[in-house]
């Protein structure tokens, strides 16, 4: 017994998807992002590939340590089956794992779903707790429906793009938001039909679309122009409507970003930052409006300012005048993040390769397992065992191997 009668503490609680499987027919960024985060928070997914490459995203660049980049990304935690679904036998198996699955995710080309019965609709139709989710590039009807969506077309066709970049040049945004808006929405789209499963029994359905997602995203330029303003300007690193609201370069050759956010701010970074108090109550400078209004007299009194010091006294001096800053980092200075650091973010991850660093999840269950972050597969690395799982035998499996069926 515990000689200080205290009960042990309890059990950390299972993660939430333990016990779901999922089986994705899936390929690039939005739908293997969605099932990634299927697999951080313990459901079983079970990618199908094909077999003479995989998902073309496995050839995207060698950048990770030999592997691509955007397939680490994805893909940890997936078992990797390789088969060809143009032949009945490969399709055969697909339909087999379905029929045991609760989740079925698919984002290839329009049409090519439901040419071999892997819709929706369909599959919904022959198993009915079923949970099936089409990612498409602009939905399934409109005069979009059958182009080709990556993520930089979507970019441009949902305006972000427009509101992006500097004023003489418009630029896309340096992550795939296109597919991460869909993969997320898709992600998200699952978890409320497994809990309506759960009062009603049945799954369904689920529609995303990247231009949808991406559309949403875009709310608050969009409102702003539908009802009565005008599209706000591409203003680089600055605000449209706030001002000093920018980066600025310091001493020692690093960059700083602040944000004022109210005239108290401005008196004090005056006061405590620019080293002159007076403009705190200058006609020119005292309300955001007219800091706007003489936006480089106002960046030009920052930038002296804060060009006098090293980056790191410029953000201690602005931390003490008790406004918002930022320091501009680069990807490798992410990687030393001092919070992520702090905050134990970073694991270790098994991949064909060796492992590699990747970061924790952004969704923390308190009390519960940590998120499970499983191997980035092989290609084709689960399709024996998944084969024998749907009850094939020796024979079969190795004529479906002959035949360039599974790999």
């Amino acid at each position: 017994m515990d000689p200080t009668n205290q009960p042990p503490p309890p059990l950390p609680s299972p993660l939430p998807l333990e016990g779901i499987t999922v089986v994705a027919v899936e390929q690039a960024v939005a739908a293997p992002f969605a099932t990634r985060q299927l697999a951080d928070l313990g459901a079983r997914v079970i990618k199908v590939e094909r077999v003479d490459g995989g998902d073309f995203a496995r050839g995207y660049d060698t950048a990770a340590a030999g592997l691509a980049s955007h397939f680490v990304w994805c893909n940890r935690g997936k078992e990797s089956l390789a088969l060809d679904l143009k032949d009945p036998r490969g399709l055969d198996v697909v339909r087999r794992l379905i029929a045991d699955a609760d989740v079925f995710v698919q984002n290839l080309a329009q049409g090519a779903a439901a040419r071999l019965g892997l819709d929706a609709a369909t599959l919904c139709a022959a198993h009915p707790r079923l949970i099936a989710v089409d990612v498409s590039g602009y939905g399934a009807g409109g005069p979009y429906a059958d182009k080709r969506a990556y993520d930089m077309l979507v970019q441009c066709e949902a305006g972000l793009v427009s509101v992006t970049g500097t004023p003489e040049q418009p630029v896309k945004a340096g992550i795939p938001a296109a597919d991460i808006a869909a993969a997320m929405y898709a992600f998200s789209g699952v978890l409320a039909a497994l809990v309506r499963r759960g009062t009603t029994g049945r799954g369904g359905p689920v529609e995303v679309s990247m231009l949808d997602a991406l559309a949403e995203w875009m709310g608050h330029p969009l409102h702003h122009s539908l009802h009565g303003g005008t599209p706000p300007a591409r203003t680089g690193l600055a605000h449209a409507v706030i001002a000093p609201y920018d980066a600025y370069a310091t001493a020692d050759g690093g960059r700083v970003l602040l944000s004022v956010q109210n005239d108290r701010e401005w008196r004090r970074l005056a006061e405590q930052v620019v080293g002159r108090p007076e403009l705190g109550t200058d006609p020119a400078y005292a309300t955001n409006a007219a800091r706007v209004t003489n936006r480089a007299r106002t960046d030009a009194l920052v930038a002296e300012a804060l060009g006098a010091l090293g980056a790191d006294e410029a953000l201690a001096r602005l931390a003490g005048a008790g406004i918002a800053c930022a320091r501009l980092r680069d990807l490798r200075e992410l990687a030393e993040h001092p919070q992520l650091t702090a905050r134990e973010r970073w694991r270790e991850v098994g991949t064909p390769v060796g492992p590699l660093r990747a970061l924790l999840p952004p969704i923390t269950l308190p009390g519960g397992e940590e998120a499970r972050m499983g191997d980035v597969p092989a290609l084709g690395e689960h399709t024996e065992a998944l084969l024998r799982a749907v009850g094939m035998t020796d024979e079969e499996i190795a004529a479906l191997r002959r035949d360039g069926v599974a790999a």
